[in-house]
């Protein structure tokens, strides 16, 4: 008997219910994930897989009894929270809504690793605690954190993989004014990115979510990049023969705190996960290739129409970087560039119509500055 799929739209309008918020945010602190980890123990089978190169924790949640096995971690950059924020509440919503994932834990088993990376979450780095891109170590494993997932899939043998990351904000679903909120990959087996049995499966399970989240957020969905990288674990998993599906979190207009794009985390993880219970069969290619390909046409601000000392008017393009500071994170705006910037958008543009400006530290309007305010009719406007 299929799993029947729920009502998302009611799901996504009710999703405080389950929601796990003690984690919000950009920075998950240490503490509270743990604290969170503890409370979701008393009801799921949790594991100590190994300690990270700091001597973290690494923990999985074991769940499900059914044939179809799904390996799905998180956080392997340590700056990458926002799907750890979704697999919480979906280990959550496990627990809430009890009828249906009765039937899912029927049909699947699953092992759920949320923060892969403990060390450079603990320290807001893509990187772990010996500057090692973790996602650039599948094939030599070099790393603590690298050969601890490696052991699980060999010991799990999985049907499925999810490879949960964030983006950053400067991506567009393709040629267009929207940014891609979320993206998704099925990564490339080989380097003339051939497509087989392997890669059709995930990019059914891509394109099914791909047809449902249109729903919600219309055309701000992106397909990264497939050139092949055997350091990549998507890749590395994909030539193994498991079909594995990439997922990137983006921005959602005015959501730098990323608690809207968890919510779209969310609902393509369940439904990826309904269709895999249900062995749901489509015939995928062409419906996921029509997914645009990211661009990077995106800029966090972009200030139009600039005229500094009566020179010709130009635009100056903002991109925030993001500093872990006492516990928080602080989203410094930089000069990324100036000139005519036609094509590109900003999330927030600020059309300055040839008004003279002055800035409080001249010497700073420059590419990789720090530009906070600017003074326009003696105002002083706060980035």
């Amino acid at each position: 008997m299929n799993v029947q799929q729920p009502n998302f739209s009611d799901l996504f309008s009710s999703y405080s219910d389950f929601k796990v918020t003690s984690v919000h945010g950009r920075y998950l602190r240490e503490k509270d994930l743990l604290e969170v980890f503890k409370t979701l123990s008393h009801k799921f089978k949790i594991k100590n897989e190994g300690h990270s190169e700091e001597g973290r924790i690494i923990s999985s949640f074991r769940l499900g009894k059914g044939p179809h096995k799904i390996l799905i971690w998180s956080q392997m950059h340590g700056n990458e929270s926002t799907t750890t924020k979704a697999v919480l509440d979906l280990l959550n919503y496990f627990l809430i809504h009890t009828e249906i994932s009765k039937s899912i834990l029927e049909k699947c088993r699953f092992i759920i690793v949320p923060v892969l990376n403990p060390d450079g979450a603990v320290n807001y780095t893509r990187v772990n605690s010996n500057a090692v891109d973790l996602n650039r170590d599948a094939y030599l494993k070099t790393q603590s954190e690298s050969k601890i997932l490696q052991s699980l899939y060999a010991e799990f043998n999985p049907d499925f993989c999810f490879n949960m990351h964030d983006q950053r904000t400067i991506f567009s679903a393709g040629e267009t004014e929207k940014p891609a909120t979320l993206s998704f990959l099925s990564p490339s087996f080989n380097e003339e990115r051939d497509i087989n049995e392997t890669r059709i499966q995930s990019m059914g399970l891509i394109a099914s979510a791909n047809h449902l989240l249109q729903e919600f957020i219309p055309g701000q969905i992106g397909r990264y990049d497939d050139g092949f990288n055997i350091n990549c674990i998507g890749d590395y998993f994909q030539k193994k023969g498991t079909p594995t599906v990439l997922f990137e979190a983006g921005h959602f207009p005015g959501d730098y705190e990323r608690e809207q794009t968890r919510k779209y985390v969310f609902i393509a993880l369940l439904k990826m996960i309904i269709d895999i219970a249900n062995q749901k069969n489509t015939d995928p290619v062409e419906q996921y290739l029509s997914i645009p390909e990211n661009e990077k046409l995106f800029y966090d601000i972009v200030l139009r129409n600039v005229n500094y000392n009566s020179n010709e008017t130009f635009d100056i393009a903002i991109q925030f970087k993001e500093v872990l500071s006492e516990n928080k994170i602080e989203f410094i705006p930089i000069i990324e560039k100036m000139g005519n910037l036609t094509r590109g958008y900003g999330h927030r543009e600020i059309n300055l119509e040839g008004q003279s400006l002055q800035f409080e530290n001249p010497l700073n309007l420059k590419e990789g500055e720090v530009l906070a305010s600017f003074i326009l009719n003696d105002n002083v406007f706060v980035i």
